[in-house]
């Protein structure tokens, strides 16, 4: 009988067995009866390892029994499971060889937040966005026929259009893969379900696949009586089971089954072994399983912030949080053409009042972010004013239909890129570093990066009234703590805000939220200071009174440094004869560390020490200051 748990253990739990699994060989030797003792152990541990580190917490447990069957069974690292996104990776990092270290996780110099194929050969596959394990397993397979390739997906990542084209194409070759849906929406009803698991158990058994693969060899020569013969079974099949979809791309449907029936999950498993070509099992699983609060409030539990002694004292409020406000409050004041839009992440824009209020103005489409682009591009082509809400990261997978869709034709769509910069914990797949470089080069565009709340709402309302395609990145996390100014003012398109300008032959250009750091540097510097808000269209008249006045413009974002804000500077200084003067501070061309964002800038020298040092080097800035102060 499983364990439930109804607290966070406040010291490290012991965990007898677990402790002897130093990877999955060892995994293997144990009893059918001692692995549901160890299911029990491995639930509790990570409910504490999170509790320390912070990170993904209800998707783990719920994979507790699904990790266990498939080591247990496969023969890993040589067979491959890939990890979709990787929130339920953890109880595969703590059972192959990395349970001392899961507290460091998401950390600086500790464990990836996902699966990394740098950190540990059981990684088969690098992670981090969704719905690509089942493409990734494809191509294994195809490369390494004779091992066993598998893809474990959630049905969230299940609705992304890459997860399908990669199901057509493996029922297409006849690959020799097995996708396992880790199924934790509920969307299987209690009425029908027993009976399901009841056809699961027949059609899993080694004597239904028998059957079903040699009544194919007996039939291959007789073309009609094979087709009638696969019609009769799908429809049979499809009257009582969600696999139909599954079974007409070319998989051999299995399930929905209990996912945390871990001795049923084993005997189907090592049936599924030896089946050749494209297999599907369909699991039922519970988020947050084992954890009663978990259990009762999954979203809630998502994820869990680690237990500090001491809390943080907040200065302002989150950008996501002035996203949220300002969507509330521009549906108030306005008719109903404002149509919101989210990819999967209404609480993390925050959304969730809105789609309460007003929930014939929102559509959360799910993980489908190209669909997400074009469905606002349909909207705005109609004549509703669309606001796209979308992580800086996901907005990569659309960037053909922003193109295509959406800039080509001029369409009135706005989008509000949250956690544009460093991210912290999520590491280099989650940081929002190089949405500059990909939107600057878009025609029709208009892009801008606010240095506090109350620019990120005036921005929001420029970008809003804008008739175009118009894009505001603000940062994760919160503001410096300006007071929101609540009135429809709008920005003068393409105008910076000087500072403060004095006699110094130096200027500071600063883009979005690195104004705290670059106002810092400036009166360290005794410079001018301009917080330039619009990365395009650049405020090119001002530029060029800079350019005339200073011997050395300094430009600093949080962005790559390639194709950045200080690139478009960069760009217009060269046209009029000026690109020597400029120092561009940004990120360089690497990937950012795992670890909180105070450390992924400190790793990419965007400390006001580091600056400073740098400045003072490259610029002889000791010598310019004298002079001026002269």
């Amino acid at each position: 009988m499983m364990k439930t748990f109804f607290d966070i253990p406040e010291n490290v739990p012991n965990t007898p067995l677990l402790d002897k699994i130093s990877d999955p060989s060892e995994l293997r030797k144990l009893s059918k009866k001692e692995l549901l003792v160890l299911a029990d152990e491995l639930r509790e541990f990570l409910i504490y390892s999170v509790s320390q580190s912070g990170g993904h917490f209800g998707a783990g447990l719920g994979v507790i029994e699904i990790t266990l069957a498939l080591h247990y069974i496969f023969n890993t690292p040589e067979d491959n499971l890939v990890w979709d996104v990787g929130h339920q990776s953890y109880p595969h990092k703590i059972i192959t060889g990395r349970k001392e270290r899961i507290s460091s996780i998401r950390s600086k110099d500790g464990l990836h937040p996902f699966t990394n194929i740098e950190e540990s050969e059981y990684d088969a596959f690098g992670a981090g966005h969704s719905s690509t394990s089942i493409s990734a397993v494809l191509g294994m397979a195809v490369a390494q026929p004779n091992k066993q390739h598998v893809a474990i997906i959630g049905d969230g990542a299940m609705t992304a259009g890459m997860a399908y084209e990669a199901l057509a194409h493996a029922g297409s070759i006849d690959s020799n893969i097995l996708v396992v849906l880790n199924d934790n929406s509920m969307s299987i009803s209690k009425n029908t379900g027993g009976f399901s698991n009841y056809l699961a158990k027949i059609w899993a058994s080694k004597f239904y696949t028998s059957i079903r693969e040699s009544g194919k060899t007996a039939l291959r020569f007789i073309p009609s009586a094979k087709d009638f013969a696969k019609r009769a079974e799908t429809h049979f099949k499809g009257m009582f089971t969600p696999g139909t979809l599954f079974e007409e791309l070319g998989f051999n449907y299995i399930g929905p089954m209990d996912g945390h029936n871990l001795k049923e999950m084993l005997r189907t498993l090592e049936t599924l072994k030896s089946v050749k070509g494209p297999k599907f099992l369909h699991l039922i699983t519970k988020k947050g399983k084992g954890f009663a609060p978990a259990e009762k409030n999954p979203i809630g539990f998502h994820a869990l912030n680690k237990i500090e002694k001491t809390k943080r004292k907040s200065n302002g409020i989150k950008y996501s949080s002035v996203f949220g406000s300002w969507l509330c409050n521009q549906l108030e004041n306005e008719n109903d053409n404002l149509i919101a839009i989210t990819p999967a992440m209404s609480e993390g824009s925050g959304m969730n009042e809105f789609a309460e209020k007003y929930p014939n103005n929102f559509f959360d489409v799910a993980i489908a972010e190209q669909h997400s682009m074009t469905f606002a591009a349909g909207l705005a082509k109609e004549g509703k004013k669309p606001v796209l809400a979308i992580y800086s990261t996901f907005l990569q997978r659309a960037y053909d239909q922003l193109i295509h869709d959406v800039a080509l034709q001029k369409l009135d769509v706005t989008l509000a890129i949250d956690r544009a910069g460093f991210v912290g914990g999520d590491g280099a797949t989650h940081a929002g570093i190089f949405d500059v470089a990909f939107l600057r080069c878009v025609p029709n565009m208009i892009i801008m990066s606010p240095s506090n709340e109350d620019e990120c709402w005036k921005m929001l309302s420029t970008g809003y009234n804008y008739n175009g395609p118009a894009a505001i990145r603000y940062p994760r996390g919160e503001g410096p703590g300006e007071e929101i100014i609540k009135n429809s003012e709008c920005l003068e398109i393409g105008r910076a805000k000087i500072v403060h300008e004095n006699d110094s032959k130096i200027v500071i250009f600063s883009f979005g939220n690195t104004f705290d750091l670059a106002e810092e540097i400036s009166n360290e510097l005794d410079t001018s200071l301009v917080d330039m808000r619009f990365i395009k269209p650049l405020d090119e008249n001002l530029i060029e009174r800079f350019a005339n006045k200073c011997d050395h413009i300094i430009s600093i974002e949080e962005n790559t440094i390639s194709g950045g804000a200080g690139s478009a500077v960069n760009e217009f200084l060269s046209s009029i004869g000026f690109a020597k003067k400029l120092k561009i501070i940004g990120i360089p061309d690497e990937f950012p560390i795992v670890g909180d964002q105070a450390d992924q800038r400190e790793a990419a020298g965007l400390t006001k020490i580091q600056i400073l040092e740098n400045l003072s080097e490259e610029l002889n800035l000791e010598k310019i200051n004298k002079k001026v102060s002269a």
